[in-house]
């Protein structure tokens, strides 16, 4: 028999590490010997540990000799280089499928496209930062502009390029998907497959992920011609792109053909974009075929910066049309008339915007050009956006470190809120609609891995791991901290105090019951951090919102207009918390007891009749004479459930400091 260090190892193997299909006739007659085999909650960070560090404190190789070590070690450097991303480069492999992971199911792997409520998006206004001030509902999508992010630096395929990890933790990330629709990953490559960890990150948020499908030079033009050849290798080309997008299950692609193409050849071109549109979306859920402005109808390689009668045909073919970033305000007014010439949404145009600043003014003034698109209804294409990591090394940041540096990561994520930030107020932010909700606020990467507050692993880079993020920038609101977490690898350090500050916006649906938690971290002498809920009732007063103060009060629950001030249920109840939760399939997220000083609060409401929870916000209230004093949030978690008819919570209401509130109360004017 194994010892129970050596089944966890194969155990962990087997869920997080591709599953037993992969490695074979070694692992399978392995874990035919094992008993009570349990898949379902095992984690990730044993196998790194093991993997990564042959010395760490559990010490296995006591209880795993060093053959067994060995050819684990092997099948999973086998593993990895099947999951590394890679683009395509000839036809011939896109025809063949030649991908390293074409045995393995990626469905395992991949998290499904998140969906949004589109009747939930919201401009938040230039003070988008603080709960409180008004905010515009936005029409659904096909009625509203929209956002499609080109990830475009260093040729791309770096340290994301890994499915699992890298030691690189300071590497780029994006995490802003709360304004984002589309999301491509783009290299100069032929056929650009989106690596798995900006799949997940994007899918989790809601965000639509395409590929990029890219024609240069001699070489692009002979590849594309051969396809051109003839009707049928059009629709095995595109039958081939499909399956690209039904294997690795991202949504559709960026179609970029930088040729000429000669005159008797530009209607098969339109016939290829046709033809994969529609094959796209017979069999991608959610599928889109974008095309970049580059050839006209008679297959000249020409930019117009705009749509006219010179390349009209593509857009009407494609589900989406980037612009090149050279236009100008003609431009805007050229392709405003046109596009309602032709009864086409105004939608579909995606102005683009260069990051580095081609064409445009950009850097930290492309809120200039956005306010631009923005006047004219456009939907925007912002191409580059890792310029905020990559010029690092202008000012002399070592950004390629192959262990990260943390003078990179903190000049990193200051300029990477200071971008978005300014962007903010012409997005249309999407709201978290699914429950239960919950977030640790991991970017994908850590200097060091959290497990319940305690330190357990080095550092990792790995988008797969990366939590929900928060709705709008902190810049200079609160700041990532990578030296403290609950889990994963960093937390929240709130800066700005006094205020109520956004974190999520949400359209949360609560019938009658919900639980609240969040794990924070503040000494006394510092003040208090408290979390804070907004929330309406259409049937009242729509125009009315409420406030709930989720702090310690200590055992009174405050009513007034328009607010709540409510107090955590007591620890000796936490018994009939977990009991509660169980008998509504509501999982606990956030442990009651943490390690390294920090704390966790849960708090149980009931209201009267449905209500709308629309915000999450947190409010710090610092005392004036403390000296360094800092606030942490490190997780938030957020549930309604339903008990059923007469159902409720009776063994909490009462002296647990359950709250009950009257919405007609709080919502009276």
């Amino acid at each position: 028999m194994l010892s129970v260090v050596a089944e966890s190892i194969l155990q962990t193997i087997v869920k997080h590490f591709y599953s037993e299909f992969i490695f074979g006739s070694f692992i399978n007659p392995i874990i035919k010997k094992l008993s009570n085999l349990t898949l379902e909650n095992l984690r990730e960070d044993l196998l790194y540990r093991i993997y990564n560090n042959k010395n760490c404190k559990y010490q296995w190789k006591s209880a795993v000799d060093d053959n067994y070590f060995t050819e684990i070690s092997r099948s999973l450097k086998c593993c990895d280089a099947k999951l590394e991303a890679h683009a395509l480069n000839t036809n011939f492999e896109l025809l063949q499928f030649e991908v390293r992971s074409r045995s393995i199911d990626w469905k395992r792997l991949i998290i499904p496209l998140k969906p949004r409520d589109e009747q939930s998006c919201r401009y938040l206004g230039p003070n988008f930062n603080y709960m409180g001030e008004p905010i515009r509902n936005a029409a659904g999508r096909g009625n509203r502009p929209e956002v499609l992010l080109c990830h475009d630096m260093m040729g791309n395929y770096l340290e994301d390029k890994h499915y699992r990890t890298s030691k690189k933790w300071d590497d780029y990330r994006f995490y802003h998907w709360a304004a984002i629709d589309y999301f491509n990953y783009f290299s100069h490559e032929y056929v650009t497959i989106p690596p798995c960890g900006w799949i997940n990150a994007a899918h989790l948020h809601g965000v639509k992920v395409l590929g990029t499908f890219i024609t240069e030079g001699n070489s692009g033009t002979q590849k594309l011609l051969w396809i051109l050849d003839h009707h049928q290798r059009i629709n095995e080309i595109c039958d081939a792109l499909v399956r690209l997008c039904e294997h690795f299950y991202f949504e559709g692609w960026l179609i970029n053909i930088e040729c000429n193409v000669p005159t008797d050849k530009a209607n098969d071109l339109i016939y290829f974009i046709e033809t994969l549109r529609f094959k796209v979306s017979q069999k991608i859920p959610n599928g889109a075929v974008f095309w970049y402005d580059s050839v006209l109808h008679n297959g000249s390689l020409s930019w117009q910066n705009e749509i006219n009668d010179k390349n009209v045909r593509y857009f009407h073919v494609s589900d989406g049309m980037l612009i090149n970033y050279m236009w100008n305000d003609k431009s805007l007014n050229d392709t405003k008339t046109l596009v309602h010439e032709e009864r086409q949404s105004i939608f579909k145009v995606f102005f683009g915007i260069d990051v580095f600043g081609r064409g445009q003014v950009a850097k930290f003034r492309c809120r200039e050009t956005l306010s631009r698109i923005a006047r004219n209804e456009f939907s925007v294409g912002i191409f580059a956006p890792g310029w905020t990591f990559e010029t690092l090394r202008d000012y002399g940041f070592n950004i390629k470190n192959p262990n990260g540096q943390y003078d990179v990561n903190d000049a990193f994520l200051r300029r990477n809120e200071k971008f978005w930030w300014l962007l903010w107020e012409y997005f249309c932010t999407h709201s978290y609609t699914e429950q239960p909700f919950f977030t640790d606020f991991c970017l994908g990467s850590g200097h060091y891995t959290y497990n319940q507050g305690s330190v357990v692993l080095g550092s990792f880079f790995n988008l797969n791991r990366q939590s929900l993020q928060p709705s709008v920038p902190l810049f200079e609101i609160a700041e990532r901290c990578y030296d403290d977490a609950v889990f994963g690898g960093c937390c929240l350090r709130i800066m700005k105090s006094d205020v109520v500050l956004r974190l999520f916006t949400t359209n949360f649906k609560v019938k009658k019951f919900f639980i609240f938690a969040y794990a924070y971290k503040v000494r006394e002498l510092d003040g208090e951090l408290e979390c804070v809920l907004r929330f309406s009732d259409d049937t009242i007063n729509p125009n009315k919102d409420g406030y709930i103060y989720c702090g310690d009060y200590g055992n009174s629950l405050g009513i007034q207009r328009s607010k709540c001030f409510i107090t955590s249920i007591k620890n000796n109840y936490y018994d009939d918390l977990l009991e509660l939760m169980e008998n509504s399939n509501t999982a606990i997220r956030i442990p009651f007891d943490l390690l390294n000083n920090w704390k966790v609060r849960y708090y149980g409401v009931t209201f009267e009749s449905e209500v709308n929870v629309k915000d999450i916000g947190v409010l710090y209230r610092k005392k004036t004479n403390s000296y360094g004093a800092s606030a942490y949030l490190g997780a938030i978690y957020f549930n309604s459930f339903s008990l059923g008819e007469g159902g409720g919570p009776y063994n909490l209401e009462g002296s647990s400091n359950w709250a009950r509130i009257s919405n007609r109360f709080v919502l009276r004017d």
